[in-house]
């Protein structure tokens, strides 16, 4: 009987612990199950989250990036836009902001409390190299700063290159080393009303002493009616494409000739006042008409005194230059420009120019000068470029010149000089080919030419040069590049002549944006 007892007591514990351990895994099942449900429905919430976030930051990123083209070309420099006030720019500020409140009212609504974004750090973020040095802050008012230094090293079959191959102020002058252009460059807004931007340049010579100039120093509205836009200080004029860029952004070492041979070592640029008219068509036009002083050295077919010959007398083209003081509004040097681009295709741009340049020279009381360009450019690039590349562009100008150079009677070399018209022409053409993230190839052509003068025939400014330059620039970062050109100079007075440059430029801050 006690065994029959025992035999039931340990069947019923058995039967026990099976149905315990029949119920523990039964709520293991369960638990498990729902902890695949709740991490499906996680997975799936979270899914469903990076898929709006996602839609929303692309079409951000379209409106930003259309913004971006629209202030580029605002403020000269990549498609050119209208300026700061535009319907367009309106437009597109209105759909940044509609999509930003559509992100946050998703995320609201979609995201769990428990799972909600924590409220951002008050903390400052650190500075970037992509970001400008911001010195001073005050209200809506900030001051921006970069440094930005060119340095050449080369070899040239001319054993003094500056004298009759490198002719711009900020080419390499000399076989070895040379440092033309170190700048300082300085924007930011003054008030509401207006942008204040300055380009303070270093350079060194022969003997590597450092110069010093103020490049540029001036302002520019930002709300005046009508897609009116005023500037007014020391600037580049607007004329053509190359002359307003800074040597940083250009394609090549070195200036083009014909460009040099216009307006001299350091372009066409001078104290005084620009209007611009954004014009209501269907495609960007933009007209300019800038008033200059257009007196000085860097006013070079105009106003200039020249330089001093053995005497110490100041002559141009041979003439003897004297103070020509303002008289009246018909000594000032007035350039015009209209420029209009096009969207041929999607990956296609095309964009036309004419400016002009007249105003009075030096040589005499009556005497006057007249500038004459056009300009084209067209760019390609495919919808799927990364970080700008692939891209090819093409970029050509051809200029005019008329130097009414006044008689000379007191001339004694070679004699006295009689008045006469000296004309110059030319152009330059270039093409760019990024072919790869970080690597541009270019080759540029240029030819000038101009009627023999009475005063000197081996005017290194005159006479028939060809030249030929191919290039290789790679672009470490936005902050950095190394190029290295060859040139083949071939002219009337200098022969043939072969060099090799070496550039290497660095950034420290972010530089203001460029034209298009």
């Amino acid at each position: 009987m006690k065994i029959s007892k025992l035999i039931g007591w340990s069947s019923a514990l058995c039967l026990s612990a099976t149905l315990l351990q029949a119920q523990d895994t039964n709520e293991l099942e369960v638990l498990q199950r729902q902890l695949k449900a709740a991490t499906e429905n996680f997975d799936r919430v979270i899914k469903e989250q990076r898929e709006i976030i996602n839609s929303l930051n692309q079409r951000l990123d379209a409106v930003q990036a259309a913004m971006t083209n629209q202030q580029r070309i605002q403020n000269q420099t990549a498609t050119v836009s209208p300026p700061a006030g535009s319907t367009n720019e309106a437009v597109a500020a209105a759909e940044k902001e509609r999509l930003t409140q559509q992100l946050a009212a998703e995320l609201g609504t979609n995201i769990a409390p428990s799972s909600a974004t924590p409220p951002p750090s008050t903390s400052k973020a650190a500075w970037s190299p992509a970001q400008p040095i911001t010195v001073a802050q005050a209200g809506s008012a900030y001051m921006n700063i970069s440094f930005d230094t060119l340095m050449d090293a080369g070899w040239s079959t001319a054993s003094d290159p500056s004298a009759q191959l490198q002719l711009g102020d900020h080419d390499p002058i000399k076989r070895g080393f040379s440092l033309r252009n170190a700048e300082l460059a300085v924007d930011g807004a003054v008030d509401p009303y207006f942008k204040g931007f300055g380009n303070i340049v270093l350079k060194l010579d022969k003997n590597n002493e450092t110069g010093i100039e103020l490049e540029e120093a001036f302002l520019v509205s930002t709300s005046l009616p009508a897609n009116l836009q005023l500037k007014a200080g020391q600037f580049f004029a607007a004329f053509g494409r190359q002359n307003p860029q800074h040597p940083h952004s250009w394609a090549f070492v070195d200036d083009p000739i014909i460009l040099t041979r216009a307006f001299g070592p350091e372009g066409l640029r001078s104290i005084g006042t620009q209007i611009s008219w954004l014009v209501p068509t269907p495609f960007y036009t933009e007209v300019f008409l800038g008033i200059l002083d257009g007196q000085g050295g860097t006013s070079f077919s105009f106003r200039n005194p020249g330089d001093p010959d053995s005497l110490g007398i100041n002559r141009v083209h041979g003439r003897a230059t004297f103070d020509r003081t303002m008289a009246g509004p018909q000594d000032l040097v007035y350039v015009p420009r209209v420029v209009s681009s096009f969207e041929v295709t999607d990956h296609q741009t095309l964009v036309f120019g004419a400016s002009g340049a007249f105003g009075p020279n030096e040589t005499g009381p009556h005497s006057r000068s007249e500038v004459y360009g056009v300009d084209a450019y067209w760019k390609w690039k495919p919808s799927n470029a990364s970080e700008g590349f692939p891209f090819v562009s093409l970029q050509t100008e051809a200029l005019y010149t008329r130097f009414g150079a006044a008689a000379d009677p007191t001339a004694t070399v070679p004699g006295p000089l009689p008045a006469e018209n000296l004309r110059d022409w030319g152009f330059y053409s270039q093409a760019l080919w990024g072919f790869h993230p970080h690597w541009v190839a270019g080759l540029r052509g240029e030819y000038v030419n101009g009627n023999a003068g009475a005063f000197d025939a081996n005017d290194i400014f005159r006479g028939q040069r060809t030249r030929v330059s191919p290039d290789l620039t790679w672009y470490f970062s936005e902050f950095s590049k190394v190029r290295l050109q060859y040139n083949y100079d071939q002219g009337e007075f200098i022969g043939t002549q072969h060099s090799v440059w070496l550039q290497l430029e660095f950034l420290l801050g972010a530089h203001g944006a460029h034209k298009f």
